[in-house]
């Protein structure tokens, strides 16, 4: 399988690509690839990396595992296809996006934007074989997502992570918070949502503040 992946996100990998447990990852996703669906498209494995280098990030949301039905996932958490239904958890973010900044919700479920602004969209696993949630963990994806958060916390500086839920709180747990901004929460998900743990965050106005304030774009949410 052919890692396409942004040059300078390469370089800064490479060790972490050479190691033992990754070639074995890249071996058992392509079996799997080669045996069944699953998502995203292979060549969109690594999407989140692409629309941006290592020094152009400036916030990183963590999701967990890709959609797994038809045409949802292209390699950014929480994002779908452009004419693909809004899922549950996408609407409560844009309703909280709403309800913060006031921005419109949008007709579809397209991050792409968002992504182009510098806002790195990372799962913890980043492939699924269709209808089988959780599918590919525990397999070495977490191992290397691990790695990509602590190049990103030690490496650079003033960044915004986004932590929805246990699981990702949980990811993010060893971030730098003397050099980051760290907003936790609940997850968007109805179930976390509904008893009260996610609306009112206000995580966008936050990030765009904490933006201005070092002299950075906002983000156009």
């Amino acid at each position: 399988m052919k890692l396409t992946i942004e040059p300078e996100w390469r370089a800064i990998l490479t060790e972490e690509f050479e190691k033992p447990y990754f070639k074995n990852l890249i071996e058992f996703v392509t079996a799997e690839y080669a045996a069944a669906t699953c998502f995203p498209p292979i060549n969109q494995i690594f999407s989140a990396f692409n629309y941006m280098s290592f020094q152009e990030v400036k916030v990183v949301i963590i999701g967990q595992d890709p959609y797994h039905g038809f045409g949802q996932a292209h390699g950014l958490c929480f994002s779908v296809g452009e004419n693909v239904k809004i899922p549950p958890s996408l609407k409560n973010i844009f309703e909280e996006i709403r309800s913060d900044i006031g921005t419109p919700v949008p007709e579809n479920g397209h991050l792409v934007h968002w992504a182009k602004q510098g806002v790195l969209m990372l799962n913890a696993t980043l492939t699924v074989r269709e209808g089988h949630a959780g599918s590919h963990q525990k397999k070495g994806w977490e191992k290397f997502t691990d790695a990509v958060i602590e190049k990103l916390s030690e490496e650079r500086s003033g960044l915004v992570f986004m932590l929805w839920g246990g699981p990702a709180k949980k990811k993010g747990a060893k971030i730098d918070t003397s050099k980051h901004l760290v907003l936790s929460s609940g997850h968007p998900s109805p179930l976390a949502a509904n008893r009260g743990y996610w609306f009112g965050n206000k995580h966008f106005s936050k990030t765009n503040e904490f933006l201005k304030n070092k002299g950075d774009t906002p983000i156009e949410w």
